[in-house]
């Protein structure tokens, strides 16, 4: 038989397993927390997108901070390069003046290797991805990613693997952690973003948003978006077998002028169903996995104080951020262009108490899994909320613009890099 209809058959395999089993993902996979191993500390880490840096902060309690990470220590080189290249020139201020709100954006996203040793970034203005060594805080490798501008990672369950999305050239990479060599790449929509190990590590799920950085955003004008979707592919062989177009399923459920553009993103801990955020929407949807259309939708509050204007919502985000409890049973939704962020029953889709947030950003789960912890990124702290109560625990204060909140680990005694 042929190589490539052996692929073919393989692929269509693989994309009824999904339909009628669904994916596989747990918390600890979506945040690239391994269990605990002798002389290694769980924390999170917090990636302050415009200044550049990293707070390391204890992983629950207190949330206290216990180090920084300079995540652009080359940033001369990398500036030198880019004053030398008209069109990357270009791009560095483009991503400056449309995505980056006239900032620079320096660490989108992060994860620690599996030794604790090292932390990898994803560098969006430098188009790249570093691993930083966290005991010397010099760079241990550098992959350039395709394009302009790196984005949104993941990390598989085993932590040895980290797939990030080169949003200017619809292209996600796949690297191991430990040397930054490309294991392979896969082709996604326009702008990929999201991405999303299964727990198994056998498949990845991209989400691509398309154009988000434009004026155009009508309802009439959505199709000037590009083209938006997810993107399911083999993990090991990187080969797509399975692409669901929101836009019918939306369409199918009576939301026509929604966006299709697919914002975070979160399994259930049996993985049938996957919540999500869409550009423009205050709330989320649901979507079940094995029938393959939206089955619920959660529409949220919104802050009276919040301009109608769409085109004054940061990069089409009304809402921006969603992590669920370890249990399954309560969502924590950051409310990012309504200042708030909330707790919701997962059975009935209520709502819990409405906690004020500046612009948060991100939402993920503490290490011991009793709280929710978002990024406020127009207040530059991350807060606190107990999934049993709704309610604020703590904020501690961050660097500039926090974004990403990732739990990870640092060897026991860490209190940041030293001076060699």
């Amino acid at each position: 038989m042929p190589a490539s209809r052996t692929r073919h058959l393989r692929s269509m395999a693989a994309a009824l397993a999904l339909t009628l089993a669904g994916p596989a993902t747990t918390a600890s996979a979506a945040t690239g927390s391994a269990p605990d191993a002798a002389g290694l500390r769980e924390v999170l880490f917090v990636g302050n997108n415009w200044d550049g840096t990293a707070d390391v902060i204890r992983s629950s309690g207190d949330f206290a901070r216990i180090g920084r990470v300079d995540v652009i220590p080359d940033r001369d080189r990398r500036m030198a390069e880019i004053n030398a290249n008209p069109i990357k020139w270009i791009y560095f201020q483009a991503i400056r003046n449309s995505v980056g709100e006239g900032h620079d954006q320096f660490a989108d996203d992060m994860y620690s290797t599996p030794d604790g040793r090292s932390v990898v970034v994803s560098r969006p203005s430098f188009a790249d991805v570093v691993s930083i060594d966290l005991a010397t805080g010099r760079i241990d490798w550098r992959f350039p990613v395709s394009g302009y501008r790196a984005d949104h990672m993941a990390v598989s369950p085993d932590g040895t693997r980290v797939a990030v999305s080169a949003s200017t050239a619809n292209t996600v990479h796949v690297l191991d952690i430990a040397t930054g060599r490309q294991l392979g790449s896969f082709a996604t929509g326009d702008k990929p973003h999201e991405n999303i190990f299964t727990r198994d590590g056998k498949y990845i799920w991209n989400m691509s948003i398309g154009d988000v950085n434009t004026a155009l955003d009508d309802p009439i004008w959505d199709w000037t978006k590009g083209d938006r979707r997810i993107t399911v592919v083999d993990a090991t062989t990187f080969e797509p077998v399975k692409v669901v177009d929101m836009r019918r399923r939306l369409d199918a459920y009576g939301l026509k002028y929604f966006s299709d553009a697919v914002r975070p993103a979160v399994f259930s801990p049996d993985e049938s169903k996957l919540y999500f955020q869409v550009s423009f929407f205050n709330g989320f949807l649901e979507y079940d996995v094995a029938a393959d259309r939206i089955t619920r939708m959660k529409t949220l509050p919104k802050n009276p104080a919040t301009s109608p204007d769409r085109t004054t919502w940061v990069n089409d985000s009304r809402h921006h951020g969603l992590s669920m409890s370890p249990a399954g049973t309560e969502l924590c939704v950051a409310g990012t262009m309504d200042d708030y962020a909330t707790v919701v029953d997962r059975a009935t889709l209520r709502e819990g108490p409405l906690v004020p947030a500046s612009k948060p950003y991100w939402a993920t789960v503490s290490g011991d899994g009793k709280d929710c912890v978002v990024s406020e990124s127009g207040a530059d702290q991350v807060t606190a909320i107990d999934f049993a109560t709704g309610r604020k625990v703590t904020s501690v204060p961050v660097g500039d613009h926090p974004q990403r909140v990732r739990l990870g680990h640092v060897e026991e005694g860490w209190t940041g890099p030293d001076a060699r």
